[in-house]
């Protein structure tokens, strides 16, 4: 049945980075538009032609969309154009999507994209007194945009299924090689990604940023603790693992105390880009030397988890999940909502106001965190083996980690009985 009520088209554009789902959203929000007498327009490339001024996009059918959800990536690709940093681009934005007849814009993606739709419609009522019904897709393969808890971004638990079968793959790898893997995964300001596959797959220990709450994070502090990880693991007589690292940590550190790391390059929204900093390379070699420098051998590989991630086709969990969150974008619209993040809470459309997600001070969207005081973390690091504070009483456990150093007992307890203050105490 045709319920159309207003005028307009709708668009649909992509931001950020891809993750698992993406297609479903595309594929649900079309059909719905579609079925109520929309025409919808898939804008490609994000807001990066917009804010130039140009239209670059594609019609989209019911049949050009009928099976695109199971598929991963995203047919309307994707990029990181910010659109915030000038009126100019802004205007240009509104001016391109009101000659389109775009009434209706659907904005999948992270923190960055939302914060964009949204200063997209505030300029087109503020500044042209128009009219351009915007929402937001929450998607993050990092889980870390500022929802209920209980809420997950979608493409979060495809990427962790699929990361924890490739650590798991790598743990055997290191039990049969007896060595050691560094993990570096995808994680850009949380730990929700690295921790869920680390306790997922059963790695040794996962190192997140908020075990340092905001303070900086010191290079030398994790490369004692997966030196005690491993010291701890030899007492055990398995000299092997797979430690996990959220790339957050990175972001907490002086970048200039790292090796060659004097310009680093950020993308257009000042992001830091992950992708040119050898993260799991420099702490591998900073792991290594320490490790000669107290008599012990170890075999350490680095690998970087995270791009196997973002394109994966999705699970069963996201495909169902965002096809309902298209249809339920289109229906926030089409009932005269605007300005929201759109989720589903106890199996209810629940759009969350822009204005809600906001930092009120820097107008930005809040980032959620990994809570270190949750039952979820405290079960995690329970399960992890690295120094902890009850250690610190076990005489005998400490004398047999320094045995296979060329410390003694007092020098080893010298030299990192700090690690002890600054652990986590989730207890």
């Amino acid at each position: 049945m045709i319920k159309k009520v207003d005028e307009g088209k709708f668009g649909i554009l992509m931001g950020g980075g891809p993750a698992p789902g993406i297609n479903g959203v595309i594929h649900s929000a079309t059909i719905e538009a579609i079925n109520n007498g929309y025409e919808v327009i898939g804008i490609y490339d994000g807001f990066e032609h917009l804010m130039k001024g140009e239209l670059v996009s594609t019609p989209l059918t019911i049949d050009d969309v009928s099976r695109i959800h199971w598929d991963g990536g995203s047919i309307i690709h994707t990029s990181r154009a910010n659109p915030t940093t000038s009126d100019e681009y802004l205007n240009n934005c509104v001016q391109t999507l009101m000659k389109a007849g775009i009434s209706y814009l659907i904005a999948i993606g992270g923190d960055d994209t939302a914060y964009s739709a949204y200063r997209v419609s505030k300029y087109a009522k503020e500044k042209m007194d128009v009219q351009i019904r915007t929402v937001h897709v929450p998607k993050t393969i990092d889980n870390d945009l500022p929802l209920p808890n209980e809420i997950r971004t979608f493409g979060f638990e495809t990427a962790r299924e699929i990361g924890t079968m490739l650590a798991k793959n790598i743990m055997e790898d290191a039990r049969t090689g007896q060595r050691w893997f560094l993990v570096v995964t995808m994680g850009r300001k949380a730990g929700h990604l690295a921790l869920g596959i680390g306790k997922s797959a059963g790695a040794t220990l996962t190192l997140i940023p908020e075990e340092w709450n905001d303070r900086e994070i010191l290079l030398q502090e994790v490369v004692d603790i997966l030196a005690t990880s491993i010291l701890k693991r030899l007492a055990e007589n398995r000299p092997y693992g797979v430690a996990l690292v959220a790339e957050g940590v990175i972001e907490q550190m002086n970048l200039e105390t790292l090796a060659g790391l004097t310009d680093i390059e950020r993308d257009s929204h000042g992001h830091i880009r992950f992708s040119e900093i050898n993260f799991s390379d420099i702490l591998k070699k900073a792991l290594r030397k320490e490790l000669e420098k107290l008599g012990i051998n170890a075999r350490v590989v680095n690998k970087d988890l995270g791009y196997e991630l973002r394109c994966a086709d999705p699970i069963a969990f996201d495909i169902d999940y965002t096809r309902s969150l298209g249809e339920a974008a289109v229906e926030f619209l089409l009932g005269g909502g605007s300005h929201a993040t759109i989720t589903i809470q106890h199996d209810q459309i629940a759009p969350i106001p822009f204005d809600q997600m906001m930092d009120p001070e820097t107008g930005r969207t809040e980032v959620r965190t990994v809570n270190i005081d949750s039952f979820t973390y405290r079960s995690a690091y329970k399960f992890m083996i690295r120094l902890k504070p009850q250690d610190a009483e076990d005489d005998i456990l400490l004398a047999r980690m320094a045995s296979f150093t060329n410390l003694t007992v007092e020098e080893f307890k010298k030299r990192f009985g700090y690690l002890v203050d600054i652990a986590p105490r989730p207890f």
